[in-house]
Formats: structure tokens, sequence, C-alpha cells
């Protein structure tokens, strides 16, 4: 399979710049444009899924509201990133409180959250 695969790109010649030289070089000469010319297109091909991984990944964060089905935690990220005023407050607030009352807050509203997290899976 792979001397099939090499016969094939054996016979291409190179475009662009690497063509015009394609006529005047040597075998070795020609082999290693042809190398030159498969490192381009991978740098092309990699250059090209970068940009559309990074188009989706900007895409992704441009949310103007909480999806329902995303995961807690990308829910609440998206909400900080909508609400940045509101979560400033809860964590001032959270503060003034204190690490005691949060604890004790917690062990009570813990088991509630984990019920209704669930009870919205069934």
């Amino acid at each position: 399979m792979n001397a099939l695969r090499q016969a094939q790109t054996d016979s291409s010649k190179p475009v662009g710049f690497d063509a015009e030289l394609w006529e005047d070089a040597t075998p070795e000469q020609q082999l290693v444009l042809k190398r030159i010319a498969k490192q381009r297109s991978r740098l092309q091909a990699r250059s090209a899924a970068r940009a559309q991984a990074q188009t989706l990944q900007t895409q992704a964060h441009d949310v103007e509201q909480v999806q329902s089905d995303a995961p807690l935690v990308d829910r609440v990220i998206t909400f900080v990133r909508l609400h940045p005023i509101a979560t400033a407050v809860a964590g001032a607030s959270l503060m003034a409180v204190g690490p005691r009352k949060l604890m004790r807050w917690g062990s009570i509203a813990l088991p509630w959250i984990l019920k209704l997290q669930q009870r919205g899976r069934s």
C-alpha cells in the first residue's frame, strides 16, 4: 500500500514556486522539492484545523444564555460570564458571612442540591 501511495506522489509535480524549479532540478532535488511540498501542505492543513477549532471555540463562548442541557460547570461558567456584577456581589456577600456559617449552610443545602440533580436526570 505504501509503495502504491509513493508511486502516485512520485509522478506529481509541486505547484507554485517549486514548479518553476522542478524543470531544472536533478532527481535528488526533485525529491527534496516533493518533501517540501508535502510539508507545506501538512502545515496548511494544520493551520486550517487550528483556525477552525478556534472559530468553534469562539462560537461556543459567545453564548448569550445558559444552555439547560450543558454540564453544571459549563452552566456556572456561562452564568459568571453573563452576570459578572451579580457574581461579584454574591462572592462579596459570601466572604462577609464567613467560613463557619458557609460550612453550616453548605451541609444543609448540599443534600437538597444532590436530590434536585438526581430528579432532573431521571
